[in-house]
């Protein structure tokens, strides 16, 4: 599955990256995060709680912050499995700044395999589109507020 989206914040480039670096922000708007604790080299362990039609479960997996070209790009690469099945993914995040603003531009290649995959196949996208919503917003509010 590709996703692909935009997300504007109004804040300059060099705040959104030092907030997208934050490994507390980080774990406090991931809808579901349970933890999301340092393992080091900028790779976590995390922990999270998803779910798409009648399907929910728990999933522990990593994520790490890849070739980071501060303020304007980095690479997120994230595996994770639960009794639900898997998900393995790759995006990349690109910042651009205008107006006092910054853009970020999310391009991301997710696997999804097991029950989670096969219940809830045709609302893995909307789903997941939802999750990135969720998240860039509790973003935008903690950088406004």
């Amino acid at each position: 599955m590709t996703l692909e989206g935009t997300f504007t914040i109004p804040a300059p480039r060099d705040r959104v990256w030092q907030l997208l670096m934050d490994p507390a922000a980080i774990a406090s708007c991931v809808p579901g995060c349970q933890a999301f604790e340092p393992l080091g080299d900028d790779k976590y362990r995390v922990k999270l709680t998803a779910g798409v039609a009648a399907v929910t479960g728990t999933f522990e997996g990593t994520v790490a912050l890849t070739e980071q070209v501060a303020p304007t790009s980095y690479r997120l690469v994230m595996e994770g499995s639960g009794a639900p099945g898997f998900v393995n993914g790759d995006a990349v995040m690109t910042l651009t700044e205008a107006d006092g603003a910054t853009t970020v531009a999310v391009s991301a290649t997710v696997d999804v395999g097991g029950t989670i995959a096969r219940v809830g196949q045709r609302l893995l996208g909307s789903v997941s589109k939802m999750m990135l919503d969720r998240f860039f917003g509790c973003m935008t509010s903690k950088i406004s507020g």
